[in-house]
């Protein structure tokens, strides 16, 4: 019996070397059984950390004729989920693709920054328009450099150790912009490295703990959020998508990191995609 294939359209920079965006996007929600529609905002040489200065063309002008000709084809998708936006229009843009799509499940991955500083390419009027896209999203996934901008605290407010407490009231506030689903990735709670997550429908607050690994490897965001957005459109609950992309991203971590390879190579998802086709059920998920 042949089911429908979830189609998404993935708003996101496409870079030549760094293992990150659509390059790791694609792949990864492809195993999973989702049909990606890469909808370029960028296409740089590299990722924007460690390699210099990259060779970067803006497709700002792109986006809207693209999805124009997608409305004349009557086109739908189940899924508009953004990433790394190269300009402030785009934003705009991404709003636009959103409000075409009403029925869609819309995902919004707030890339801003990383590591308590925005990335280079970001403004501070494109990191503070972010807030219309999260207001817009079903889900948003931002780390907690992001987390601490959308909220208008101290970059180092969210990555400090949290109590479960503080962890909850990040994760409320941050739903109180909008989006149904807010998951913030690599936070501390209680001293263990945790993604954690809350769903306003049932009220309830998840983390998933994993191994921290020393070592920061581009791209990881970006399969979190794709394993996520893969799992929660084949019908897996929130806690259990949660468990899946953080599973897969301590596979991937762990597995490079034995490897020695340089960390702005990004992982190696080549030799790890098996995991998720497997679809194995995932019960390492806690309250929070």
């Amino acid at each position: 019996m042949i089911t429908k294939t979830a189609k998404v359209a993935a708003i996101h920079d496409l870079s030549g070397v760094g293992r990150c965006s659509l390059g790791v996007i694609l792949p990864t929600m492809s195993v999973m059984g989702i049909q990606v529609c890469p909808v370029p905002t960028a296409v740089l040489s590299t990722h924007t950390g460690g390699f210099g200065d990259m060779a970067l063309r803006d497709l700002s002008d792109y986006i809207i004729p693209a999805l124009e000709h997608y409305k004349r084809l009557n086109y739908s998708f189940d899924c508009i989920y953004s990433g790394f936006l190269a300009s402030k229009e785009q934003i705009d843009h991404c709003l636009e693709f959103l409000s075409s799509y009403p029925n869609a499940l819309k995902v919004v991955d707030p890339v801003m920054g990383d590591c308590g500083k925005p990335y280079k390419t970001y403004t501070p009027e494109m990191c503070s328009r972010m807030s219309e896209l999260v207001a817009a999203a079903d889900i948003i996934t931002p780390n907690p450099t992001e987390a601490s901008m959308l909220l208008g605290e101290p970059m180092s407010f969210c990555s400090d150790d949290l109590s479960a407490q503080t962890a909850k009231s990040i994760l409320a506030r941050l739903a109180e912009l909008g989006p149904e689903i807010v998951v913030v990735t690599s936070a501390t709670v209680g001293g263990k490295c945790c993604n954690i997550g809350f769903e306003k429908k049932t009220s309830s607050f998840w983390k998933v703990p994993f191994v921290h690994v020393p070592a920061q490897y581009s791209g990881t965001g970006d399969i979190f959020a794709a394993v996520l957005t893969g799992s929660v459109l084949k019908g897996d609950s929130l806690p259990i998508a949660m468990n899946r992309a953080t599973a897969f991203l301590e596979l991937l971590i762990k597995t490079t990191y034995s490897y020695g390879t340089d960390q702005r190579e990004g992982v190696m998802l080549e030799q790890c995609l098996g995991f998720l086709s497997s679809y194995q059920t995932l019960c390492a998920y806690e309250k929070l």
